[in-house]
């Protein structure tokens, strides 16, 4: 009879504890939980954007006009459409982690309000151990920030030719700790994204072939500056090569004055990557124009003195 009196009471005094507080609990879970719904919805929706074809990409040939606008349009479509996608991926399923971590954090700190665990001591003992991780895992932060940072700004991408220092070839894989480069001779560089202090990427929007071109002394440069020119133009003309370059090859004028010639530069721009298939092809034309035109290519020439005891010095000319 005692304990049958005594159980209304002892209901009415634990009635927060075993009813509220996990009503509580299942309102904070339900809570966070749809908020965490609707921000990886919205951040979905931000990627399909960004994955949806642009105008000028559904368009099935490339404007031929020159220009800065023109290289971009000339680039591989299927290489820039898959970096792209993968930006926009890699850059949603951080922002979506992130938005799980800092909900999850936040949630476990409602809950353990609710239960009755003061949160003070354990945030200073968690401040402590972050401290210690943080000074240990610094440059794992520093890969991770840098890493999105690059994909971010779009410094470089799958499919590009860099130089990141020592490591110069093009970028196999991309992720926010690590960046996969393949150098000429086939070797496969792991170059953590927090160790890129500059990059120079050889793939964007336009890039320049440059030729020296090396005449004798007794050439005359109005002559040369005109040969170089029509060489310059027949590439231009060739329809192997109009795509390519973006605008017509200019001569610039007197680069040096060598020991062995006077050296003259010609240069073009070109879409990128091109830049050394156009230079070697110049090469050939001028080499071509300048031997119809009569105009010696120098080679070296060294003055050599031969003097011999019972003989008056002698000189030779190689």
């Amino acid at each position: 009879m005692q304990l049958a009196a005594s159980w209304p009471n002892w209901l009415e005094a634990h009635t927060t504890a075993l009813v509220e507080v996990p009503l509580r609990i299942a309102l904070i879970i339900v809570i966070l939980g749809v908020i965490r719904w609707v921000a990886k919805r919205a951040i979905t929706r931000v990627v399909q954007h960004i994955l949806q074809p642009s105008g000028d990409e559904q368009e099935s040939r490339p404007p031929r006009r020159a220009g800065r606008g023109a290289a971009v349009l000339l680039r591989d479509r299927t290489r820039s459409s898959q970096r792209r996608e993968q930006r926009a991926r890699t850059i949603g399923s951080v922002l979506s982690s992130g938005v799980t971590i800092v909900l999850a954090l936040l949630g476990t700190a409602m809950i353990l309000d609710q239960v009755g665990i003061a949160l003070g001591p354990l945030l200073a003992s968690a401040g402590v151990v972050g401290l210690a991780i943080g000074f240990g895992a610094q440059s794992l932060v520093a890969d991770y920030l840098s890493g999105l940072l690059i994909m971010v700004e779009d410094q470089y991408g799958v499919g590009d030719t860099v130089d990141l220092g020592e490591a110069v070839g093009e970028v196999e894989h991309i992720g926010l700790r690590l960046t996969h480069v393949r150098d000429l001779n086939g070797g496969l560089w792991h170059i953590r994204n927090g160790e890129v202090l500059r990059v120079r990427n050889d793939s964007q929007d336009w890039a320049r072939a440059v030729l020296d071109v090396a005449v004798a002394y007794d050439s005359n440069l109005d002559t040369v500056y005109q040969v170089l020119e029509d060489a310059g133009r027949s590439l231009r003309q060739d329809p192997a090569f109009s795509a390519v370059l973006l605008e017509e090859p200019s001569v610039w004028g007197v680069q040096s004055l060598d020991a062995d010639g006077v050296v003259v530069r010609l240069a073009v721009k070109t879409i990128p990557l091109q830049q050394w298939g156009v230079t070697r092809e110049l090469r050939r034309r001028v080499k071509e124009a300048l031997d119809a035109a009569g105009i010696d290519i120098p080679f070296p020439q060294r003055t050599i003195w031969l003097r011999n005891e019972d003989q008056e010095p002698q000189l030779t000319a190689r």
